[in-house]
């Protein structure tokens, strides 16, 4: 009975035509179904110059979920004197890390070398049932523009998964609103599930624990101190329930575990303080400086919170941090980059994914 069912689905469709065969003529093609899986990051401006910072900026800070002041108090400010002066602040600083080969953020160069890692890893798995790609929460490429173009190539169903290991409002909420609003303007509208977040997963931590060892096993003497600067938010958030703050510290707690190192070896702090609130606390700029004034004069910074290197990673903690750090007297500041494209890093990406994906395929 299978078989006979099988062999008639099979001849409504004539191969290589997408066409049903039993449709009108004039019937639009009927694609092979496939499942999509959208990965999502924060974003990235097309260039440093002023307008394309502005127009990233803009985006950005105009998100109720980044800054959720009321917009008759916020967009004058806004539009009025902040994106009058910060594209030109923010612009120097992205010139300085910029891919001038690529003409692209490294946040871009790595996001492409993550999802063509994954991709190669479904390839292998499922064939082409699979269809893997990425988006952006802010600027190009769109999540718009990538849900379409799944939709378009035939997926049926769509995993779409923001990179952020915590969850926060401001960032996997404000991506998961993006991806329901493009799924809003679809005619036929795929069936779609969210990756939840991944502080905890045991396959996260060990690429954490694995980029520590590789970088601490290059040093001539073990660092005093490791900080994990995650972003930081408005203490506010934390109280009207925002986990991201205790997600954070198991990470690191988890993080000291699987190190086998004792308690006090790794401080959480938080970094990319905006306006006058209060942000969670300690502020990695206050604190690195205030361990070098206690003599602690070697320390490693790693960002936990990042799945690529980026501004906050590549300027802010390798810039200015570094810099509150050495002028208080420290003497050796190490850097562990991000799990960017890391193969343990995508390993846990896989099964994340492969975890998401149960039922469908």
């Amino acid at each position: 009975m299978l078989d006979v069912l099988r062999d008639a689905v099979n001849g409504w469709i004539k191969p290589g035509e997408g066409r049903l065969t039993h449709a009108p003529a004039n019937h639009p093609p009927v694609r092979a179904a496939k499942i999509g899986v959208l990965l999502a990051n924060l974003g990235t401006p097309d260039n440093y110059d002023y307008w394309s910072m502005r127009r990233y900026l803009n985006e950005f800070l105009s998100d109720k979920r980044v800054i959720d002041f009321p917009a008759w108090k916020w967009q004058p400010l806004l539009q009025l004197i902040i994106l009058t002066k910060r594209p030109f602040t923010s612009g120097a600083n992205y010139k300085l890390i910029w891919n001038e080969e690529k003409n692209e953020s490294p946040l871009m160069t790595i996001t492409k070398e993550q999802t063509a890692a994954i991709a190669a890893r479904m390839q292998a798995a499922f064939g082409d049932k699979v269809m893997v790609d990425f988006c952006m929460r802010y600027g190009n490429p769109s999540t718009d523009s990538k849900v379409r173009a799944m939709v378009d190539a035939g997926c049926e169903k769509i995993l779409f998964f923001p990179l952020y290991p915590h969850y926060a409002g401001a960032t996997s909420a404000t991506a998961n609103d993006q991806f329901f609003r493009a799924l809003m303007k679809e005619k036929r509208q795929p069936a779609a599930r969210t990756v939840a977040e991944y502080f905890d997963h045991p396959l996260y931590i060990e690429a954490l624990a694995q980029s520590v060892e590789r970088v601490y096993a290059t040093l001539d003497h073990k660092p005093d101190v490791l900080v994990t600067s995650y972003h930081g938010m408005p203490k506010r958030y934390l109280m009207e329930g925002d986990p991201y703050h205790c997600q954070c510290a198991k990470t690191s707690r988890l993080l000291r575990e699987r190190l086998g190192w004792e308690k006090g070896s790794i401080d959480v702090t938080f970094q990319s303080v905006f306006g006058r609130e209060e942000w969670l606390r300690p502020y990695t700029v206050e604190h690195v400086a205030e361990l070098a004034k206690q003599g602690k004069k070697r320390i490693a910074v790693m960002a936990p919170a990042f799945s690529a290197d980026c501004i906050e990673t590549l300027e802010e903690i390798n810039g200015e941090i570094r810099e509150s750090f050495e002028h208080a007297g420290g003497e050796v500041f190490t850097y562990i980059p991000c799990l960017n494209a890391e193969e343990a890093h995508i390993t846990a990406l896989d099964a994340l994914i492969r975890e998401n994906l149960a039922g469908w395929i």
